[in-house]
């Protein structure tokens, strides 16, 4: 049922959101996204352009450069059906460990190219006190590197217990990634071995300790365009400080092997209408975005919507070389963010 404030029609949808989002600063509710995400080809030029102005409007010209690093690759003990760090898939990536040295060099590596965030991931349910004490010299060792001076440190652990949490914010850690990775309603199709709600008790554990909370998900994993809109409104609900849109790459040895690939309209139509849900979010392209989008598909994202972007390689996956999306970023007149305005 519709009300005479929510649109339900195509037509009108992109003027109520000019309106609501551009003018006001207010996102689209879930049947107002759902409308979005039903607009045809013809309309999309208009959607990526009204996302660009709200991005621009409530964020601003900036964007901020990520790089991320595995501290602990492989061998996990939850079966999301998208990751190939599985420890239950015949997928080929097995369990590593990487010493402080190397991520000491991935952090120099990161902060060289002007970036102001570097997140240390590891693939485990949570972290025990072997990971949390690797962590910990980790960033001890990064905070003394002169190379790394002043990047902000980022984790994405897994679940943690109030203890840890804690730990690492008393550890400096800047920013916390626990993804939700789909709607709600679609979350049990994905992972059967943990819920919806216990990645989301980890987060608000992260946002009361003084943490920045940094949510997003994956698309393309099977789910309605219903479910997409569901997932919108349920991260803005979040008010997170940052939002990854990351796009399937299939991985041999998952359950998610033979899907297809998302198409590139659709997805800058999902960028586009979540930036419409999260006007004043760290949108960031992460994960599957140069499978899915190509070069010409990223730089129609960064005037869609983006206004952040993980440089470099993924956590499994190749990326562009970071030289392509700093590139990037000038050819289109995008200041990479100033360190000192994240401190």
């Amino acid at each position: 049922m519709t009300t005479s404030t929510e649109p339900s029609t195509a037509t009108d949808v992109l003027a109520a959101a000019r309106e609501q989002v551009l003018e006001r600063g207010e996102g689209l509710s879930q049947q107002q996204v759902f409308a979005v995400l039903q607009l045809g080809e013809d309309r999309l030029t208009e959607l990526l352009g009204l996302a660009h102005e709200v991005r621009m409007r409530w964020c601003g010209p900036e964007v901020e450069v990520e790089g991320i690093v595995s501290v602990k690759t492989g061998g996990c003990p939850e079966d999301c059906h998208f990751c190939s760090q599985s420890g239950r898939f015949e997928s080929p990536v097995r369990s590593v460990w990487l010493d402080i040295p190397g991520l000491v060099e991935a952090a120099k590596q990161t902060a060289a190219t002007g970036a102001t965030e570097f997140c240390i991931v590891a693939a485990v349910r949570g972290p025990d006190a072997r990971l949390m004490s690797q962590v910990r010299a980790g960033i001890e060792a990064i905070r003394a590197e002169p190379a790394t001076a002043g990047i902000n440190i980022a984790c994405s652990l897994g679940m943690l217990t109030q203890a840890q949490v804690d730990e690492l914010a008393a550890m400096g850690v800047h920013r916390y990634n626990h993804n939700l990775e789909t709607a709600r309603s679609h979350f049990g199709s994905v992972v059967t071995t943990h819920t919806w709600q216990e990645r989301a008790e980890t987060l608000r554990m992260v946002r009361e300790a003084g943490m920045e909370v940094c949510c997003g998900g994956i698309m393309g994993m099977g789910e309605t365009v219903e479910q997409r809109a569901e997932f919108a409104v349920q991260l803005a609900a979040l008010e997170p400080d940052e939002v990854p849109m990351n796009f399937l790459i299939p991985q041999p040895g998952t359950p998610y092997e033979d899907y297809d690939v998302l198409a590139g309209p659709e997805a800058l139509r999902t960028v586009a209408a979540f930036r419409l849900a999260l006007p004043r979010t760290v949108l960031r392209f992460a994960g599957g975005r140069e499978l899915t989008l190509g070069d010409l598909g990223a730089e129609q994202g960064m005037l869609g919507g983006i206004n952040a972007i993980i440089v470099g390689n993924y956590l499994t996956n190749l990326g562009r070389p970071a030289q392509a999306d700093l590139d990037m970023l000038t050819e289109l007149h995008m200041p990479i963010k100033a360190l000192n305005e994240t401190l």
